[in-house]
């Protein structure tokens, strides 16, 4: 049940005695502790300022707050530097991070409380509320601190030393418990260890970014999720590299950032590119080198007309909470526009059938991956389903070509089948995306009697273009002209926008419940 861990490069042999805080932060200001290392609103911390911070809260935890080695402790914060020596501060003290969406509400609070048996937690001063309903109903939440605007935490770290001896953990030891999105049902608590925030940068970080010490890195995914982690935390401090926290992301917080604080490195997603495009030009991105996207595939014809806006190629990849960061990626001149790329070095994956033989290039089917990260799942019996044989099963269609490259068909569940026919909607949005009067789209199987599904696109009209039917008609024959004809949408609906989670993933399952909705009403 349990996924089978490989290490396989030189650099991936850690000590059995490891604490990845001691590595990321407490090694790094001792070697460039004057380097800058977070941007803030009024200027810069240090490497050396953010250990002092984070050895100030750390004393805090143990010694205000009885924080034992062990210990989870919630985290909930929008990106801000204080949350940054928040996380640090939990690790040296020898706790367990458990970092949440600030968006996340009593609900889904109080599974996760009970889930991951919290004791600790520290919060935005201006999300209390949730919080304290939440931990009226688990009582198991013990001690609550307040930091930010209008916080308990400055004022106590005032007469706290800056010294703090970091607590000895081992490299299995657990580090973080990073839940997956809770608006779909239970949420998975996936547990990571020290060792693991460290061979995600040692892989991904190393072969595929290549980070060195005067990049700035910044983007729009939540610390709490894995992909903000990296971005954030682990990718540029393994590296001695800065960071530039966004507290409210939006496009005009990016260009900013870029303009502003000459940033290097931007980490998001494809909604966010697009939603760039507009503007990217009439902005210094001088100093832009790389551009990284994951949370769900990056579309050929976005990939071309950011590359066409700025000369640089995304950086695309798949990635999953399971398996801490990103596995399949390519970077340069290995970038294929439209492929995911090949296994990042560390890890190796495959496309197989259901009885977990592997196909042939060309054949879709289950990606299976493996490497020094894998799923551990807190408690779940839906370990079975995403771990077998050894392998993790992470619920994407893809297919090889003869150059080894991966090619994103699908999530499992979007795979639309028509006909007897299957069909990949990623291919037929990416068709819509190329015609000038679509800004967004997404494709699901809406329910027919006839063919069991039908292709139907969501289409958001680009700013000035009205959805009608003959534009529909339009979109039809364009793609027609793309791709096999009985992949085209024999459904379009014009909508002013697309149901996303908080980091701008589209939800199709939402488009796809609303169908079946519909269909039930209508017999």
């Amino acid at each position: 049940m349990w996924p089978e861990f490989i290490f396989t490069l030189p650099e991936l042999e850690y000590p059995g005695r490891l604490n990845a805080a001691r590595v990321l932060l407490d090694d790094m200001a001792q070697r460039a502790g004057d380097n800058p290392c977070v941007y803030t609103g009024e200027g810069v911390w240090t490497y050396r300022d953010l250990l002092e911070r984070a050895n100030r809260i750390a004393r805090v935890l143990v010694e205000e707050m009885g924080l034992v080695p062990g210990n989870r402790v919630l985290l909930r914060a929008p990106n801000t530097p204080e949350l940054i020596a928040a996380w640090f501060a939990v690790l040296k003290a020898g706790g367990v991070v458990v970092a949440t969406m600030p968006l996340l509400r009593k609900a889904e609070l109080v599974k996760i409380l009970g889930k991951a048996q919290v004791s600790h937690a520290l919060t935005d001063a201006r999300l209390t509320e949730e919080l304290e309903a939440a931990r009226a109903e688990q009582p198991v939440l013990r001690n609550v601190l307040t930091f930010g605007p209008g916080g308990e935490l400055e004022g106590m770290l005032q007469n706290k030393s800056p010294e703090f001896e970091t607590i000895e953990t081992a490299a299995e030891d657990v580090a973080i418990i990073a839940f997956t999105s809770g608006t779909t049902g239970n949420p998975k608590g996936c547990v990571h260890f020290h060792r693991d925030l460290l061979a995600v940068c040692d892989t991904f970080g190393k072969h595929i970014l290549n980070t060195r010490p005067d990049e700035i890195f910044t983007g729009t995914p939540p610390l709490a999720f894995t992909y903000g982690l990296g971005g954030y935390v682990l990718f540029p401090m393994r590296a001695g590299a800065a960071v530039f926290p966004i507290e409210k992301p939006s496009p005009d917080a990016l260009l900013d950032a870029i303009e502003r604080r000459r940033v290097t490195t931007i980490f998001t997603a494809p909604t966010a590119y697009r939603g760039l495009l507009e503007r990217i030009g009439e902005a210094d991105h001088s100093s832009l080198r790389k551009c990284v996207s994951a949370g769900e595939s990056l579309p050929k014809a976005t990939s071309d007309a950011w590359f066409e806006k700025t000369g640089i190629r995304i950086i695309d990849g798949i990635g999953s909470t399971e398996m801490l960061h990103i596995f399949i990626s390519a970077a340069g001149e290995e970038i294929r526009p439209g492929s995911t790329g090949k296994p990042v070095p560390g890890y190796e994956a495959r496309v197989v059938d259901d009885r977990m033989s592997p196909l042939p290039p060309g054949e879709i089917g289950r990606l299976a991956v493996r490497g020094p990260t894998g799923c551990r799942y807190l408690d779940d019996p839906r370990q079975a389903e995403y771990v077998v044989g050894g392998w993790n099963i992470t619920g994407d269609a893809y297919l090889i070509d003869e150059d080894g490259y991966f090619w994103f068909q699908a999530r499992t569940d979007d795979m639309i089948v028509s006909a007897g026919y299957n069909i990949s909607g990623l291919e037929v949005e990416s068709a819509l995306l190329e015609h000038e009067s679509v800004a967004e789209c997404a494709v699901i199987g809406a329910p027919d009697e006839l063919r069991g599904q039908v292709v139907k696109a969501y289409v958001v009209p680009r700013a000035g273009v009205e959805g009608t039917p003959e534009l529909a008609g339009e979109l039809q024959e364009f793609v027609k002209g793309r791709l096999a004809p009985y992949k085209y949408p024999r459904e379009i609906e014009f909508t002013g926008e697309l149901p996303k989670t908080p980091t701008g993933k589209i939800q199709r399952f939402k488009l796809r419940e609303k169908e079946r909705t519909e269909a039930g009403s209508a017999s």
